[in-house]
C-alpha cells in the first residue's frame, strides 16, 4: 500500500518538475534562487522516492517510511531557501532581509537547514549514482574544514568553521545553488524531455530501422546499425549508459545473430553509445556547460560548430573498424529476406527530422537553446498528429514527462553534489592553486599536460555522469591549458571527450557494464573490446588541440581557413584508417605484425603532430608507409581473388 502511495506521488511530482522546468525556463516569475530551490526540491523529492536506501530492502515498510520522511525534509530544507529568497514570501524573511543579502548574517536557523540540506544532498546523490561522487564532496567539504592542518603538498589555507561552510556550499549561489544546477535547469532537462518525447513517436525504432536498411548489402551490418544508431539517440540523451541501455536491446542481439562474439557485441554498442553525447546539435549536457564555463564566452552555434568535425571522424573510425573487423572474422551481410525491426512507415523519419530541422533553425536565428528546444517540443506535438502510429496523446506526455523526470532526477542530485565541490574550490581557491603545481610539472611540454589532464579526467570519469566529470575537471584545470596557448574552446572539449571516453575505460566501464548485461558477456571482456574499439576516440582531442582547424578555428582562436580545414581533416582520416586497420589487423586482409606496428605508429604521427615545419617531412614519411601497405594488401587480395577464378 505504501508503496503504490509512493509510486502515484512520484507520477505527480515528475510531470509537476517537467512542467515546472518548460514554463519556468520560457517565462520566468521566480528570482534565480528560488527557481533552482524548487527544481531542487523536486529532483531531490522524486530521488528518495524512486531510489531505496539499499536495493535488497526497497520492499521494507520502515525504510519506505524513512523515504517518505527524507522526502519531506527536502521540502522543508529547500523550501525554506524558496520562501527566504523569494520576495513573495518577504513577510517571513528573518530579520527582514531576504538570504541573499544576510550573508555572513546569517541565523541560527539558516545553518540548521543549510547543514541538514547538505546531508540530503550526498544522501541523495549516493543513492541516485553511487558512492563516489558524495565521498569527493566529502573529501573537499573535510579540505575547507582542515586546511590549516595539511602539508604544503596537499595545499593548505587558513581553515573555515563549518557555519562558512554551510553557508557557502547551501546557503547561497555558489554551492548547491549554483552553475551545475543552473545548467541543469536551464538547458538539459528541456533536451532530456526533447528526447523522450520523441521516443514516444516511435523515432528509436524508425532510426535502427533505417539504418538496417540502409547497410543491409554492407559486411557487418548489424554492427554499422548499432554505431549510427547510437550516434544518433546518443546525442538526445547524452548519457552512455542510458543509450546503451536503449539501443543496445535492439541492436547487440542482431550482431550476435549475424556472427558477432557477445563481448565484441557490447563492446560495439558501449563505443558507440559513448560517443553520442559528441553528436551536435544536441551533445547531452556539454555544450550547456561550457555556455557558462569558457572564458572568453562562447555562443552555442560555435560550440555546435567546432563539435561537428571530431563527431563525424568518431563516428567514421567506429564504422572503420566495424568493417575491418567484420572482415577479418568473415561475417556476412544480410540476406534480402531478412525483415526490418517493426517501422512500416517513413513518418516516423519525418517527425524525427522535423523537430531536428526546427531545434536547428531557431538556433541559427538566434533563439536561446533552451527556447529553441522548447519550440521544437511543440513541432514534435503538431507533426506527431497528423498519423495515427505516431500521435502523442495527454497520457503519452504524462508519461514522457514522467520519464524524462526518471532520467533527470539522477543529475539534479549529481549537481547537487557538484555544487558542493564548486562552492569549496571558490572558498579555499584551491582552483588557482592546482594550476601553478601542474604546469611546471608538465614543464611546458603541452603533450605531457595534456596527457595528465586526460588521466585524470578518465579517473574522475569512471565513477561520474560524463557532463558531471566534465564540470568539476573544467572548474580545476580548464585555465592550465588556456596558459599554455591553447584555443580555450578545444581545451574544453579535449576535457569533454575524455569525460565522455571513461565510459568504456576499464576496470569502470559503465557504458560497457550495461552492454555486457543485455549481450550475456563478461564484464571486463566487454569493456576491453569496448576500450578497443573506441580507441581512436582517446586519440582524436590530441589531434584537435593540437590541430584546431578540425574545430574550425585557427590556432589564434579565429576562423579558420578552407584550405587549413580540408587539409587536417585529410591528415586525421589517414590516422583514423591506419589506427582502425593497426587496431583490428586487417586491410583489404589480414596484416602481419610487422604490418600493424607500422601502420599504428603512422597513425600517432597523424594524431600527434601539426602541419608545420619538420613535422611535415615525418607526415609525408608516415604517408608515403601506410600508402605502401595498403597498395601492397589490395594487389595481394586482388592476385589472390584472380587466382580463385582462374582455378
Amino acid at each position: 500500500m505504501l508503496h503504490q502511495i509512493s509510486r502515484a506521488v512520484f507520477q505527480i511530482l515528475a510531470v509537476v518538475l517537467s512542467a515546472f522546468v518548460l514554463l519556468e525556463v520560457n517565462y520566468p516569475m521566480l528570482t534565480p534562487q528560488s527557481q533552482l530551490a524548487i527544481f531542487g526540491m523536486l529532483g531531490l523529492v522524486l530521488v528518495f522516492l524512486n531510489y531505496p536506501l539499499h536495493n535488497k530492502l526497497k520492499d521494507k515498510v520502515f525504510l519506505q517510511i524513512v523515504d517518505l520522511f527524507l522526502a519531506a525534509a527536502v521540502v522543508l530544507c529547500f523550501g525554506y531557501v524558496l520562501v527566504q529568497s523569494e520576495p513573495l514570501f518577504k513577510t517571513f524573511w528573518l530579520v527582514g532581509q531576504s538570504l541573499g543579502n544576510r550573508a555572513g548574517l546569517e541565523q541560527a536557523a539558516d545553518y540548521i537547514v543549510g547543514l541538514v540540506g547538505l546531508c540530503l544532498v550526498l544522501e541523495a546523490a549516493r543513492r541516485a549514482i553511487g558512492l563516489t561522487l558524495p565521498l569527493l564532496s566529502l573529501i573537499f567539504i573535510s579540505y575547507a574544514a582542515f586546511g590549516s592542518s595539511l602539508p604544503d603538498w596537499l595545499f593548505p589555507h587558513r581553515g573555515y568553521p563549518w557555519q562558512r561552510i554551510v553557508s557557502q556550499t547551501f546557503l547561497h549561489s555558489q554551492g548547491v545553488f549554483g552553475i551545475a544546477l543552473k545548467v541543469m535547469f536551464t538547458y538539459v532537462f528541456l533536451f532530456v524531455l526533447f528526447g523522450t518525447l520523441l521516443e514516444k513517436t516511435g523515432s528509436i525504432g524508425y532510426i535502427i530501422d533505417f539504418t538496417r536498411k540502409l547497410f543491409r548489402k554492407s559486411v557487418g551490418g548489424p554492427a554499422k546499425v548499432a554505431v549510427i544508431s547510437s550516434g544518433v539517440m546518443g546525442s538526445l540523451s547524452g548519457s552512455a549508459v542510458a543509450n546503451t541501455a536503449t539501443t543496445g536491446t535492439f541492436t547487440i542481439p542482431m550482431m550476435r545473430s549475424s556472427g558477432f562474439k557477445p563481448a565484441v557485441a557490447g563492446g560495439i554498442e558501449a563505443a558507440a553509445s559513448s560517443g553520442g553525447a559528441l553528436v551536435p546539435p544536441v551533445m547531452g549536457a556539454g555544450a550547456y556547460m561550457m555556455l557558462e564555463i569558457i572564458e572568453p564566452a562562447v555562443t552555442y552555434l560555435q560550440i555546435v560548430k567546432a563539435a561537428i568535425i571530431p563527431a563525424i571522424l568518431y563516428y567514421t573510425s567506429l564504422l572503420l573498424i566495424v568493417h575491418f573487423y567484420a572482415r577479418r572474422i568473415g561475417v556476412q551481410a544480410e540476406s534480402a529476406e531478412s525483415k526490418s525491426i517493426e517501422t512500416q512507415s517513413n513518418f516516423p523519419g519525418i517527425v524525427f527530422l522535423g523537430a531536428f530541422v526546427t531545434l536547428i533553425v531557431f538556433l541559427f536565428l538566434g533563439y536561446t537553446p533552451f527556447r529553441a528546444v522548447s519550440l521544437s517540443l511543440v513541432a514534435i506535438l503538431v507533426l506527431s498528429s497528423f498519423k495515427k502510429e505516431t500521435r502523442v496523446g495527454l497520457k503519452e506526455v504524462g508519461r514522457a514527462m514522467e520519464k524524462a523526470a526518471k532520467g533527470g532526477v539522477s543529475l539534479i542530485a549529481a549537481a547537487s553534489s557538484v555544487g558542493i565541490i564548486i562552492g569549496v574550490v571558490t572558498l579555499t581557491g584551491i582552483g588557482s592553486k592546482l594550476p601553478a603545481v601542474i604546469l611546471p610539472l608538465a614543464q611546458n611540454n603541452l603533450i605531457l599536460a595534456l596527457l595528465l589532464l586526460m588521466i585524470s579526467t578518465i579517473i574522475l570519469g569512471m565513477g561520474l555522469p560524463s557532463a558531471v566529470c566534465y564540470l568539476l575537471v573544467a572548474t580545476f584545470v580548464g585555465p592550465i591549458l588556456g596558459e599554455m596557448g591553447v584555443v580555450p574552446l578545444s581545451a574544453h572539449l579535449f576535457i569533454f571527450y575524455f569525460g565522455m571516453m571513461s565510459m568504456v575505460t576499464p576496470p569502470v566501464a559503465l557504458a560497457a557494464y550495461t552492454a555486457a548485461t543485455i549481450a550475456g558477456a563478461g564484464i571486463m571482456q566487454t569493456a576491453f573490446a569496448a576500450f578497443r574499439f573506441a580507441l581512436v576516440g582517446f586519440a582524436l582531442p590530441y589531434a584537435f588541440v593540437l590541430r584546431p582547424e578540425l574545430l574550425l578555428l585557427s590556432p589564434d582562436g579565429g576562423d579558420a581557413g578552407l584550405f587549413s580545414i580540408a587539409l587536417n581533416v585529410f591528415v586525421t582520416l589517414l590516422g583514423i584508417v591506419a589506427l582502425a586497420a593497426g587496431i583490428v589487423g586487417y586491410w583489404f586482409r589480414p596484416l602481419v605484425f610487422w604490418q600493424r606496428v607500422l601502420l599504428i605508429a603512422a597513425a600517432l604521427v597523424f594524431f600527434f603532430s601539426q602541419s608545420e615545419g619538420a613535422q611535415i617531412w615525418l607526415q609525408v614519411l608516415s604517408f608515403l608507409g601506410v600508402a605502401l601497405i595498403g597498395f601492397l594488401n589490395f594487389r595481394s587480395r586482388k592476385l589472390n581473388a584472380e587466382g580463385r577464378r582462374v582455378s
